[in-house]
């Protein structure tokens, strides 16, 4: 605004001095009540009042000139507004825009200070580290990208108000939760305020009978399954431990269960979400469908953090099957696994969870000694078969059979858990795959090992071509590298071990991983979300125009740019960074 403001406070500023010059003027040949008029005075009376008519006469002139040229310039801005405020384009291209200026932090601090207890606040050196980086996160930030400051709202009005002083004072925002991110999502590249939501963490309402619960950003979905599993219900998504639900809304995450119950996408079905001028708004209520209006739930769900901050979240419920067992399935060869993973969802067989793990991670579960039988270390599958009845699962069990039976799989190398126990243990193993690899790659290469972790999405059907050239890609570059697939929607994840000095080489190795991915019209994140690591790649997804547009809808809502800056895409014309 400010090429617009210039002009006309200089057009009022000039009208100021004339008509103050001119009142200057006039008051000078009035006198005051006990002042006698002197005859020379008495003589000049006719011409003061001549130029009293012409000073009233210039004035009004001034005011009305300068009226109709401030309308005029109104007019023309409405109808024609610059460039520079926003491209006249339906999308918003990257070198349209003006590199973001951000100001002190301190004045944020000075105006909500009053409306935060102490332990609220933190300067905190260690707890700055920790909102800013995580030792098995892909991309970590520069020496100069760490939070000024760490704040801990306890409620909706607390994050308002610091939206609102931070919109102020041009001051960038970062949300944070429970910090399990993957692709630098929450690196403060422009310092600033690190918002972390973890204290707001209370179950709000659960509706039994709709099936649905509100809740807090700062819950976490174990936390969350806890509560509901001697209800009878469960919540869908389970992605990496320690996740929270403001973060999963944010990239929209899914895990092990997706095959069944969706990602966040479809389980989310309204949100409380703070804007970035502070701004509290709910997107919607609570029946499973709605036609009114535009889809802003799903507006914000995968748009991690960079369009406002979710602080509650009203989300769907599943009914927990009453018998479910789990099945360990072992093929020869990855392609022969992938090839019954294909068949088993071409065959409608409604399976509750279905991961695929490579060789190499059935190695590391073994060595990671978080499972009391060993297990061939050959790619495997885990089913999770699921019903209200025990004749419906064994039916579910002998359908797989036959179809793993059909790709290879020895009939003794299809196996249940025993008990109740080994049904934990084996889906623990599963779910602690990054750390698995993580430790063992410690073992191997010492504490200061380097993790890159990332996933993909493609077609079913292109699964298996995507999963072999991935493992080639690994043998071939001498990587050490573990694989782990949401076998049932095409998305799989990889754990690539490494030395510091071999970060090019890793690199160009994801690099080929993603692109061979869009070759077979897949997506470049299936789960983990875009952040700061995948922004190039999304380009090469979308084109231009799609993330153009992505651009202007973040320019309309957080005109300032400071709600998790340089995320998912670029903001800053100036910003030399690769990805």
């Amino acid at each position: 605004m400010l090429k617009i403001a210039t002009p006309l406070r200089n057009a009022l500023r000039t009208t100021q001095l004339r008509t103050t010059t001119i009142n200057y003027r006039f008051q000078s040949t009035q006198t005051t009540p006990n002042q006698q008029p002197s005859p020379q005075s008495s003589q000049s009376s006719s011409s003061g009042n001549s130029r009293f008519n012409k000073a009233l006469t210039a004035t009004a002139l001034v005011v009305a000139g300068t009226f109709l040229g401030m309308t005029w310039a109104s007019f023309n801005i409405c109808k024609n507004p610059p460039e520079f405020l926003s491209p006249h384009t339906s999308t918003f291209p990257l070198d349209k825009a003006n590199p973001p200026i951000y100001g002190d932090y301190h004045d944020v601090i000075k105006e909500i200070s009053d409306h935060f207890k102490p332990d609220q606040i933190s300067f905190s050196k260690d707890e700055k580290e920790r909102h800013s980086d995580s030792y098995f996160s892909t991309d970590h930030p520069l020496p100069t990208e760490f939070a000024d400051i760490i704040i801990y709202p306890e409620t909706t009005a607390q994050v308002s108000l610091i939206l609102k002083a931070a919109h102020k004072y041009h001051v960038p925002i970062v949300p944070f939760t429970g910090g399990t991110s993957l692709e630098g999502h929450y690196i403060p590249t422009r310092n600033g305020i690190s918002i972390d939501m973890s204290r707001m963490n209370k179950i709000i309402q659960l509706n039994e009978d709709d099936l649905d619960i509100t809740v807090q950003a700062g819950v976490g979905w174990e936390d969350l399954n806890d509560f509901l599993q001697p209800k009878g219900f469960l919540f869908g998504p389970d992605p990496g431990p320690g996740a929270c639900i403001g973060g999963m809304c944010g990239t929209s995450c899914s895990g092990t269960n997706a095959a069944r119950y969706g990602t966040m996408r479809e389980n989310t079905i309204a949100l409380t979400v703070v804007l970035a001028d502070g701004t509290i708004i709910k997107t919607k209520r609570r029946p499973r469908k709605s036609a009114a209006g535009y889809n802003l739930t799903q507006l914000f769900v995968g748009s991690e953090g960079t369009l406002g901050i979710v602080c509650e979240a009203t989300l769907k419920l599943h009914v927990r099957p009453k018998f479910e067992n789990v099945a360990v399935v072992c093929f020869p060869t990855l392609h022969d696994a992938a090839n019954a993973v294909a068949m088993v969802v071409q065959s409608g067989i409604p399976v509750n969870a279905m991961e695929l793990l490579d060789d190499e991670m059935m190695k590391y579960v073994n060595l990671s000694g978080g499972v009391t039988n060993k297990y061939k270390e050959l790619p495997t599958l885990m089913f999770k078969i699921g019903a209200n009845s025990n004749k419906v699962v064994d039916a579910l069990t002998n359908d797989l059979k036959e179809i793993c039976y059909a790709s290879n799989c020895g009939k003794k190398d299809f196996r249940f858990a025993s008990s109740d126990e080994e049904k934990e243990e084996l889906w623990t193993a599963r779910k602690v795959a990054l750390w698995s690899t993580l430790d063992i790659g410690k073992q191997e290469y010492g504490d200061d090992v380097q993790l890159w972790t990332t996933d993909v999405a493609v077609p079913i059907s292109k699964q298996v071509d995507s999963l072999i050239h991935t493992r080639q890609l690994f043998t071939d570059n001498g990587l050490r590298a573990t694989i782990v697939a949401h076998a049932g929607d095409g998305n799989y994840h990889t754990f690539i071990l490494y030395k510091k000095e071999d970060y090019k080489k890793v690199s160009a190795v994801v690099g080929e991983m993603v692109k061979h991915a869009l070759t077979l019209d897949g997506t470049v994140t299936g789960e983990h979300g875009v952040g700061i690591g995948k922004r190039e790649y999304l380009l090469e997804e979308l084109g231009e125009k799609p993330v153009d547009l992505m651009r202007k809808i973040k320019f309309a809502l957080d005109p300032l740019l400071i709600l998790n800056p340089d995320k998912i895409f670029k903001i800053d014309p100036n910003d030399e960074k690769s990805t």
